[in-house]
């Protein structure tokens, strides 16, 4: 799938993956308002209000962007209708042709981390049958407990030529208070990019491997240092936009190709209609507002990565 993902990047000259994180005051009005009177202020109500959001900004981008990244919290605050929702959103993303990510940041002792592993990338036994569950390409994986957490989501994305992105530097404000610790005279981060590096030499695709990290937008200077410390690594990299990261701090973690990240926004697209830039869309436009907001983004990166590597 990493693969597929470079071959989708360089078609389309977009290294942009959509937070599809959707939360009810982004909704517009008037698709609430048609959730609520099918289903009642409900959880199923509120489902569908997210269901039908997605949807329409999915058919308004999903031909200039190779990716999309499902926030899995955004969905299970509304229990078992927000993981149909989330299931919904994952298989109709696939069925236009979308890599999906999904954003579950789960790693746990073995035996568990194998369960998340097969739930989310590979297939359950069910009687005489295999199955999969929710059928995501990669997802997003927490390194704290080691390798045990790490290695059962690798061995399925061996068997299923899938992949995943371990959190590595994380775009949150807090993030140092652990990551940046110095170990053995290094930041923590720096060693467990390390690590990355090392799992992913065991899964290699044409020219990456199929073993990501996660490092964010808003730390370019770390992520100078690790694109050197995991040259075949692909950096899936949120935090652009609305938390400050842009275009021209994001050239160190690519290669001159135009290859070895893809960044992420969320908010900054899917609720693109609210911000003053937008507000000509209105509400209605909510997905129009979307794609211009997409095609904005693409443009910045493209534009920066041009003037880095030409």
């Amino acid at each position: 799938m990493i693969n597929e993902l470079c071959k989708k990047i360089k078609a389309l000259k977009a290294p942009v993956v959509v937070g599809l994180d959707p939360m009810l005051r982004y909704v517009p009005g008037h698709i609430r308002k048609k959730a609520f009177a099918e289903y009642g202020e409900t959880l199923e109500g509120a489902a569908e209000a997210i269901w039908q959001f997605n949807k329409g900004i999915v058919d308004a981008v999903w031909d200039l962007i190779p990716a999309v990244k499902p926030q899995i919290a955004m969905y299970e605050q509304f229990g078992i209708p927000g993981l149909a929702a989330f299931q919904k959103t994952v298989s109709y993303c696939k069925s236009k042709g979308l890599i999906v990510i999904g954003d579950i940041k789960r790693g746990d002792i073995g035996s568990t981390s194998a369960a998340y592993a097969a739930g989310h990338l590979g297939k359950v036994t069910v009687g005489s049958r295999r199955i999969a569950p929710f059928e995501e390409d990669f997802v997003t994986v927490n390194p704290y407990l080691g390798t045990d957490g790490v290695k059962p989501f690798v061995e399925v994305c061996r068997e299923e030529k899938k992949g995943i992105f371990v959190l590595v530097k994380t775009s949150n404000p807090s993030s140092g208070e652990f990551q940046n610790r110095l170990t053995e005279g290094r930041p923590l981060y720096e060693l467990v990019g390390e690590m990355v590096d090392r799992w992913g030499q065991e899964h290699m695709g044409d020219a990456y491997s199929y073993v990501g990290a996660v490092v964010g937008a808003t730390y370019p200077e770390e992520g100078k240092v690790l694109r050197k410390l995991m040259p075949k690594t692909f950096i899936l990299v949120p935090g652009y936009g609305a938390q400050g990261g842009k275009g021209a701090d994001l050239v160190h973690y690519f290669h001159d190709d135009g290859l070895g990240a893809i960044v992420n926004s969320s908010r900054g697209i899917i609720a693109a209609y609210q911000q003053e830039q937008y507000a000509a869309f209105g509400e209605e436009g909510y997905a129009d507002a979307s794609r211009q907001a997409v095609k904005a983004m693409i443009a910045d990166l493209n534009s920066a990565l041009d003037n880095a590597f030409s």
